[in-house]
């Protein structure tokens, strides 16, 4: 079982992959029977090669930058949630989103469950790009 040490370990990994734009080393992270629902609400996507065709035509088409807003918080049990900022160009819009994502990883350490809990509520647009 993956400790809670690894689970805090592993999030502020995703964030700072996230940060520096590296798909190939968060979709890395996830086991290949992973789903993701970001955000939630919207249509989950399960198994490794969606989710890197999620993350390559989102993330990957953008220059975002991400960082941690607030600690990891990790359970016993293979679960953590993190709150975090990331900031794009979105459509020529620059924009603030602050998220919160809540993960579940399988015994291996790799995340078998993300959510991602944001909304137009949590987007802050900055001005034009």
């Amino acid at each position: 079982m993956i400790t809670p040490e690894q689970v805090q370990q592993c999030m502020a990994r995703y964030v700072e992959l996230v940060d520096a734009g590296d798909i190939d080393g968060i979709v890395a992270l996830y086991a290949a029977d992973a789903v993701v629902e970001d955000p939630v609400g919207k249509a989950p996507i399960s198994g490794i090669a969606a989710i890197a065709t999620f993350y390559r035509e989102g993330l990957g088409k953008t220059k975002a930058s991400a960082s941690l807003t607030g600690p990891v918080r990790a359970t016993v049990n293979g679960c953590g949630a993190m709150p975090f900022r990331v900031d794009l160009n979105w459509g020529g819009q620059l924009c603030s989103i602050q998220v919160i994502d809540v993960m579940e990883f399988n015994a291996d350490g790799k995340i078998r469950s993300m959510k991602a809990y944001w909304s137009d509520a949590n987007l802050e647009l900055r001005g034009e790009a």
